[in-house]
């Protein structure tokens, strides 16, 4: 390969690569209330240090400089608190809040304009072989401490409430609460407001539900009572005639 080609293909790969960079740092700015600047989410921001380390290990790891690339991934894990393997999948856009206790797994793919907050594992199940890790979609909250392990897909525009372990697939526009996760429609409407306390719980749901079948259930007894006490005086009076 000429020379010159070699060194208009560099190029081209760093614009792309700074092209992302930029992309990256206005996701944070759109998405978090506290991020007053790009500047200031540049140099301060350790989710945004974690994922653009994690670009340029991803970048060795795909040309088979596997070294390089983890190494640069345990870096970034000193630095940042996440660890995300270098040959794990992460699209454009995405917001580590807070970043700390993060992890993303070797086969684990990320799409686009995805939140992940503090403290979430996309991780395996397994020591099988091949693809364990789960497959995000575009536009998906994953809220703090949630786990979603295993070789399935979460939707585009879904919602991960906070604690959550998933070990399932989660279809699109909805919502996975609980341990393990239970899916809460959300109509089918996209999912974008990043509120992680008001979601419906399907634990304290249920138990509504039955509090309620018991206060039925008390009624009717109680009426059953009357209607015994009831016959059973009428019953005496008749006797005694």
């Amino acid at each position: 390969m000429p020379h010159g080609r070699m060194e208009s293909g560099f190029s081209e790969r760093v614009d792309h690569l700074f092209k992302t960079f930029r992309e990256d740092i206005r996701s944070v700015i759109e998405r978090d209330p506290a991020a007053r600047n790009g500047f200031e989410v540049f140099f301060l921001y350790s989710g945004v240090h974690a994922v653009m380390w994690h670009r340029i290990a991803h970048w060795f790891y795909c040309r088979h400089m596997k070294f390089i690339a983890r190494l640069i991934s345990q870096f970034s894990r000193f630095l940042t608190g996440v660890e995300i393997h270098p040959a794990a999948k992460i699209g454009k856009g995405l917001f580590i809040d807070h970043g700390m206790g993060v992890v993303i797994g070797e086969t684990a793919e990320v799409g686009d304009n995805c939140t992940i907050y503090q403290g979430v594992t996309l991780g395996g199940t397994g020591k099988e072989c091949g693809k364990r890790h789960p497959t995000i979609g575009d536009n998906v909250m994953i809220g703090s401490g949630a786990k979603v392990l295993g070789p399935f897909c979460v939707g585009s525009n879904s919602k991960i409430a906070a604690g959550a372990v998933v070990l399932s697939e989660v279809p699109s526009d909805s919502t996975a609460v609980g341990v393990p996760a239970r899916i809460v429609s959300m109509g089918g409407e996209r999912v974008y407001d990043l509120d992680q306390v008001k979601i419906p719980d399907p634990v304290a749901q249920q138990i509504t539900a039955l509090s309620l079948k018991v206060d039925e259930l008390k009624a009717e007894l109680e009426r059953l009572k009357n209607e015994n006490n009831t016959g059973g005086t009428a019953g005496t009076s008749e006797g005694e005639q």
